[in-house]
């Protein structure tokens, strides 16, 4: 049981796809195809043990240890600054973080700019970056909403295909990143069960067009 890897894996449907990619890989775990409330599965076999946790836990059980790897947003890294092993692009869950303003927003630069996001350390960086003072208000949801009621200039969130913004009389104006799913891995583990982890993301990498 010590040689066991732990995966944390995010629930939802992300979760449930990287599963596939694991299992393809040849380290399945046939119980956790079962209709249960259980959150651990595990396959002495194969040496694996995976367990589901809210996706923006990911990192945090990665990063302390309770898990050797995990699948995570590359959005919840860039925001948490987590201290871990970015192994692999999954090149599944892709999306982009964007700026995105109501069409016809024209920029003053002199001004402070407002931005409503829940990725406060994703804009404060972005912002940062180009000597831009803002002004930040965090939000949980419903981002969109900001600027159309005059809460913000601006907003900072994900844009898959756009459809949203669309509907709501926004547009793109800058984009900041490329998102994915990503394999890490947890640094300590990395050294110590460095063929295990190795061999995972071998096998994994061959899935990935």
């Amino acid at each position: 049981m010590a040689d066991m890897i732990n995966v944390a894996l995010p629930k939802g449907r992300l979760g449930d796809r990287v599963y596939d990619m694991f299992e393809a890989a040849g380290f399945e775990c046939p119980s956790i195809r079962e209709k249960n409330r259980k959150l651990i599965f595990e396959n002495p076999e194969k040496g694996v043990r995976y367990f589901w946790v809210k996706p923006s836990d990911v990192a945090i059980y990665v990063e302390r240890g309770a898990a050797d790897i995990g699948v995570v947003g590359k959005d919840i890294l860039m925001e948490a600054g987590s201290d871990i092993y970015e192994l692999l692009d999954l090149n599944t869950g892709c999306c982009r973080m964007a700026v995105a303003a109501p069409k016809g927003y024209v920029n003053d630069p002199d001004s402070d700019l407002r931005v409503a996001t829940k990725f406060t350390n994703v804009a404060r960086e972005y912002y940062a970056s180009m000597g831009r003072d803002i002004d930040i208000i965090h939000l949980n949801g419903s981002i969109e909403l900001a600027p159309i009621l005059g809460l913000s200039d601006v907003i900072v969130d994900l844009v898959e295909t756009g459809t949203t913004l669309r509907e709501n009389n926004l547009e793109v104006i800058e984009e900041i990143a490329q998102i994915s799913a990503r394999l890490i891995s947890n640094k300590s583990s990395f050294k110590f069960k460095n063929k295990q982890i190795e061999e995972i993301a071998g096998k994994m990498a061959e899935q990935i067009k």
